[in-house]
């Protein structure tokens, strides 16, 4: 079996464009809650989201030609996989067919999806882009980061709702260590901030109604009514790790544990008793060869009523009471809002960056603590310790759980 590390990173976040002012955000508290600009926002329940600011594909290498012919949610990926592949240095020192990408979205173009179906209803047929179905189909993202690098290796988009860039980080890994790839392009992207999206999740009661940006996003508060939809893109670059000493690549951690579990019980609502997402946490944990080292977890931390008590059952119900709560849990979701597809990618890069520094984030507006939710979320303040592990859990419709596992290099 092969040893896996993460040598690259590239963030794309309501809190920030890069990954260290991405992490410096999150550790020093900010919040990316805000108003909804894209839309006039009368008449809908949910007002708020976590958007990203002042992205400026032109500003790193997409050209406008190529800007109007990929969606939004892909062109967040690409410009997060640029910052990765520049921040690896692997570029032109792996052989193409070693060489793969596993990025995904767990929606894919939406935003391309009603542009074109309005054209086709208001205008005719005759009016559909050429470039729709290339724009909107999900695994588009992992097809133009595999020919801008010439990654001619295995490539997959990994499709499952909120947990699709935790599996794609884990599935990357997978094939790292059975020696399939020696570098994989791995995480995912999302772009959904829309009329459509926003009524259909506020319709499902699925988001926070709350005007206030500082009282929305509310993880394992007792407040906590829904999540934030957010967006963005978190890429990484794993790589087998002698290939990665050879080169003289900087290490921010080794990506060391992975559990895949299907909950096998609703559409959208988690298992009442935390089955399935328990098993993927204690699956990650046994793999990672975890014996009780100080642990932090990056939870899924939604903020919705039924997620966060689950989740927090599942914890305890992988690792026992004690080592629950002896361990860090935070949800940064409460900084970024909730970036669905692009969540779990965000949220290992934040594991890494949290054993390399030693500095755990903290869960912003946790105030009025859940007594269903006992645990030590880290709340207010980013707390500075010496971790050795940690694991970003992501829950997704469907009954999608994964978690990965990384150890402190």
């Amino acid at each position: 079996m092969k040893r896996v590390v993460m040598t690259g990173i590239g963030v794309i976040s309501p809190v920030g464009n890069d990954a260290k002012t991405f992490f410096g955000s999150l550790t020093r508290g900010v919040c990316g809650v805000g108003r909804i600009t894209r839309f006039d926002t009368t008449g809908y329940k949910a007002t708020l989201a976590a958007e990203v600011k002042d992205f400026d594909p032109e500003a790193v290498g997409i050209d406008r030609a190529q800007a109007k012919r990929t969606d939004l949610f892909a062109q967040y990926a690409m410009v997060a996989a640029m910052q990765a592949v520049a921040d690896s240095g692997i570029e032109g020192k792996v052989a193409p067919e070693r060489f793969g990408v596993y990025v995904g979205s767990g929606i894919g173009g939406m935003q391309t999806f009603v542009q074109e179906t309005e054209k086709l209803l208001n205008r005719g047929p005759t009016r559909v882009s050429p470039f729709f179905i290339p724009m909107m189909i999900g695994n588009m993202a992992a097809g133009n980061i595999a020919i801008h690098f010439n990654a001619q290796g295995p490539c997959l988009p990994v499709v499952t709702a909120c947990a699709t860039s935790s599996h794609a980080i884990g599935e990357a890994f997978r094939a790292i260590k059975y020696g399939h790839a020696d570098a994989i392009i791995a995480g995912g992207a999302e772009a959904t901030i829309i009329p459509l999206a926003v009524a259909g999740f506020s319709n499902m009661k699925a988001l926070s109604e709350s005007e206030d940006p500082n009282a929305a996003s509310l993880p394992f508060d007792a407040r906590r009514g829904g999540f934030v939809m957010g967006e963005g893109a978190g890429i990484a670059v794993l790589e087998e790790y002698e290939h990665a000493v050879a080169r003289g690549a900087r290490i921010y951690a080794e990506v060391c544990g992975y559990g895949n579990t299907c909950d096998a019980y609703h559409i959208t609502a988690p298992h009442a008793e935390a089955v399935g997402a328990a098993n993927a946490i204690k699956l990650a944990l046994e793999e990672a060869e975890w014996k009780g080292e100080k642990l932090y977890v990056n939870a899924h931390g939604t903020g919705t009523p039924m997620n966060d008590k689950v989740e927090t059952l599942a914890i305890k119900k992988a690792m026992g009471e004690e080592a629950a709560r002896a361990a860090l849990i935070s949800s940064t979701k409460s900084m970024t809002g909730h970036m669905l597809g692009a969540a779990g990618a965000v949220e290992a890069i934040t594991c890494a960056l949290a054993l390399k520094h030693g500095v755990v984030p903290p869960t912003i507006h946790l105030t009025q603590p859940d007594p269903e939710c006992d645990l030590n979320y880290v709340p207010g303040e980013a707390v500075k310790a010496d971790v050795e592990v940690a694991i970003s859990s992501s829950l997704g419709f469907g009954g999608h759980n994964a978690v990965v596992a990384l150890r402190k290099f």
